[in-house]
């Protein structure tokens, strides 16, 4: 045979060598993954009706591993006492029924859409209020079958979860929310979960909640038992603490202003009888209605919170406002009254004067000896030797401690009340100036024992 002929023989053997070993390489690829699947999970040759053996291929309990990845928590609401969570959850167990040669290494993993071709556990949320998988734009659900056997199930999921909070300290609480996961229908004899190694829960990075911060997470066992046998449970505890500033804006400081205003009318005259009555009916009808406010967003519970002790003290000190105007007042009229028997007393004192001037006037016998013991009508040193009198007349007195210490206020006397005899002065002015001291200095002594309180009460709930 001719040199050439050879060449090209041996060139046309080469080419026909590699297009088979190019066939053969898609075939392996594509073609072997079909064949293993029809392999490992054909019919009569696999049952997913039952379980995978236990450790070492024993009669023991299969050993399901969990993790989860939470990738965002939507909303925690108070008054329906649950959050809604965002999560991808992940399921890991040994199947040996699965097992399937890798083909030198070029196989990783077999993978599945329809997770009903295999054994699943019977895994339930056990504080599950509403759920939903996610389906855009395909089902966000897959299953790998690694050559060893195991199987890991992938599933994204938004769930509402119940979550139970006590409010004593609200706004000033943490609360703890738990992920329960549970078997329905297999016992701890055939099924076991575990947290997986590592790593079990992972949270997105810059998770961010309108009234909440995320401060920690707790794994835990909580296995139950039944009448029907002992089930296995995994939970996660996740810890909120709630933002105080932003009830600290909305809440405690317009609460404070409204007091402040309130003890505005201590300092308006006691005749302005609608300007201070205005102010108090309209302090206390907004005290009030942020009182209902604030209630309207939390659920009727049979105890008292923290945000209930501070609005029922503020709205008793803005009513306070209002009835110290009401004292006022009568305070005021009865100044007047007091006066005006006063003025009534001396007119009959002066009249009884002028009856015995006239008297000793008319008896000429006893002129030359009572004319010099006699004063005119209206002379003051009469009116005092009668005061002195009728002083000594009277029981005297005890002294009055709490009277002493009032006089000690520098009060003027109103235009329309004046001072009551020698340093008193008007009680209704003096009523507006104890209030002025006191109400701040109670408010200042409530806020102290307030605070105080509940954040002593919170650091030892921590």
């Amino acid at each position: 045979m001719a040199p050439g002929h050879v060449f090209w023989a041996i060139f046309y053997f080469a080419c026909l060598c590699s297009a088979s070993l190019a066939n053969n390489a898609k075939v392996n690829f594509r073609e072997k993954e079909k064949k293993i699947l029809d392999q490992i999970l054909g019919a009569g040759k696999y049952d997913a009706r039952i379980r995978p053996s236990g450790i070492n291929g024993t009669d023991g309990p299969a050993i399901v591993r969990i993790n989860l990845f939470v990738r965002s928590i939507m909303t925690i609401s108070d008054i329906k006492m649950e959050y809604s969570v965002q999560l991808t959850f992940r399921e890991q167990w040994l199947d040996e029924r699965l097992k399937f040669d890798d083909i030198g290494g070029r196989l990783k993993y077999l993978t599945l859409t329809e997770a009903n071709r295999v054994w699943m556990p019977d895994l339930f949320f056990s504080n599950e209020k509403e759920g939903h998988f996610h389906n855009i734009i395909m089902p966000n659900v897959y299953i790998r079958i690694f050559p060893y056997g195991s199987v890991l199930y992938s599933i994204r999921i938004s769930l509402t979860l119940a979550c139970p909070m006590n409010l004593k300290l609200y706004p000033l609480d943490r609360q703890v929310c738990s992920l329960r996961m549970a078997s329905y229908g297999w016992t701890t004899a055939d099924l076991v979960f575990l947290w997986k190694e590592g790593d079990p829960v992972q949270v997105v990075k810059n998770l961010h909640l309108p009234r909440f911060t995320l401060e920690k997470f707790l794994t835990d066992y909580c296995n139950s038992k039944t009448n029907t046998g002992e089930y296995s449970c995994l939970k996660v505890d996740l810890l909120f603490k709630r933002e105080f500033s932003y009830y600290l804006i909305q809440i405690y400081i317009p609460c404070c202003m409204l007091v402040i205003v309130s003890w505005v009318s201590f300092w308006l005259d006691q005749g302005a009888v609608p300007a201070r009555v205005s102010l108090g009916v309209t302090t206390l009808l907004t005290m009030a209605t942020q009182t209902s406010g604030i209630n309207a967003s939390l659920p009727p519970v049979s105890y008292t919170k923290a945000i209930d002790v501070w609005t029922g003290v503020c709205l008793t000190f803005v009513f306070g406002a209002l009835l110290e105007f009401a004292l006022v007042n009568y305070a005021s009229r009865s100044d007047m009254h007091r006066e005006n028997m006063k003025k009534k007393r001396r007119e009959m004192e002066q009249a009884s004067l002028d009856a015995a001037s006239d008297l000793l006037d008319t008896d000429s016998n006893a002129t030359f000896a009572m004319k010099p013991l006699v004063r005119h009508p209206g002379d003051p040193l009469a009116l005092e030797k009668l005061r002195q009198c009728e002083v000594h007349m009277q029981a005297p007195k005890r002294p009055n401690c709490c009277r002493s210490w009032l006089s000690k206020f520098p009060t003027s006397p109103l235009k329309k009340v004046p001072c009551l005899g020698r340093g008193q002065c008007s009680r209704s002015k003096r009523i507006d100036v104890i209030s002025r001291i006191t109400f701040p200095l109670v408010f200042a002594l409530f806020n102290l024992v307030y605070w105080s309180t509940y954040l002593f009460r919170e650091e030892e709930e921590d």
